[in-house]
């Protein structure tokens, strides 16, 4: 089942564009983003092949089931509360029976949470990306030999600086485990007895160990740093993963207004604190904002991430002095939403006998 699917039967009872172009924050380069709800044939939702969610491969196009989309509502999730509420003009459809759902039953101060916790995943993501701008990372992926050091006269140098500092191959050493030391070994030298390297390849994620005859003298201990090299090596994939899938407009901006974080996930983190103190205040979702201005500002870079950082810490004040003086209920009523979701579906079927 995929979204032609979908459209095909007649399945799509609620389609709105979402994201940036909703909110009024798009820009010549913003892409459509759908999101929507279907609801499925009675023959999947009954068995035994239920399907929560169908997107499309870019996920800019998401559609939720009834049933998922009624869940979501009910932990105020935000991206759902925003599509209940997307403004007239970019719903290109919703089935009348939707008309149901509204605000009242759904806003509680779970939005404090929900909001605020999604708030701060994006300064976690704008930080996450000033690392790997501030940071980058050779092509080359460094080997194992990179993480070991050498026991040298009174202290210690890194292994490459050993076996330069003696004209040796590491080819010609060998290894040995040294009993109660983890990740510590033993190096030996010798051309004529073929060891096994300290490592196999340049693949290897493990040093090699040899047999040693007992007549061979151990010229220094080795130390690998095999949690280093493992941190190294996820943030290689990560690393390189992202350079793989950046949008290059976005990460381009980054770069020319210099500030070194992403201002994308900054304007998300003052948007969804904004909606979550007008949610306490107002007992409403605005999803097209009325602060577009200096989000706009903020996507531009044009104020120092310190500046962004003392103010988002001030809006998170404010919600939570305007959630303990909220009236809204701690929670939605699922009872409710639990006969609002069994209604609605009982219409649809009906109507349709899908």
């Amino acid at each position: 089942m995929d979204i032609e699917y979908l459209r095909k039967n007649n399945l799509i009872i609620l389609e709105c564009i979402s994201g940036s172009r909703a909110y009024g924050l798009d820009t010549p380069q913003s892409d459509t983003d759908i999101k929507g709800v279907f609801i499925l044939p009675k023959v999947k939702y009954y068995g035994l092949t239920y399907i929560p969610q169908i997107s499309n491969e870019t996920n800019d196009i998401v559609f939720y089931e009834l049933r998922r989309f009624i869940e979501l509502l009910s932990l105020n999730n935000p991206n759902i509360l925003e599509l209940l509420n997307t403004p007239k003009q970019f719903v290109i459809f919703k089935h009348p029976f939707l008309e149901v759902l509204n605000a009242r039953d759904i806003l509680s101060k779970l939005c404090k949470n929900t909001f605020g916790k999604f708030a701060w995943s994006q300064v976690k993501k704008a930080k996450g990306l000033n690392k790997k701008i501030l940071n980058p990372m050779e092509k080359k992926r460094k080997d194992i030999l990179s993480f070991c050091y050498c026991n040298f006269e009174q202290g210690a140098i890194s292994l490459q600086q050993y076996l330069q500092t003696r004209n040796w191959n590491q080819q010609n050493c060998g290894l040995v485990d040294i009993p109660h030391m983890k990740n510590i070994y033993g190096l030996y030298h010798n051309v004529a007895l073929k060891y096994n390297g300290i490592m196999k390849s340049e693949d290897s994620n493990q040093v090699s160990l040899s047999a040693i005859p007992k007549s061979e003298i151990q010229q220094t201990v080795l130390y690998f740093n095999k949690d280093g090299y493992t941190t190294y090596c996820k943030e290689y994939l990560e690393y390189w993963a992202w350079v793989k899938n950046r949008n290059e407009h976005r990460y381009e901006n980054t770069l020319s207004h210099g500030k070194k974080y992403d201002a994308k996930n900054m304007l998300h983190t003052f948007r969804l604190l904004h909606m979550a103190i007008e949610i306490a205040d107002e007992e409403k979702i605005i999803v097209n904002r009325k602060d577009r201005d200096m989000l706009l500002k903020i996507r531009r870079g044009e104020f120092e991430y310190q500046e962004l950082l003392d103010m988002a810490n001030n809006l998170q004040d404010q919600m939570e002095l305007a959630f303990s003086k909220s009236s809204l209920p701690e929670r939605p009523s699922f009872d409710k939403l639990n006969q609002i979701a069994f209604e609605l579906r009982e219409r649809f079927y009906q109507e349709y006998l899908c």
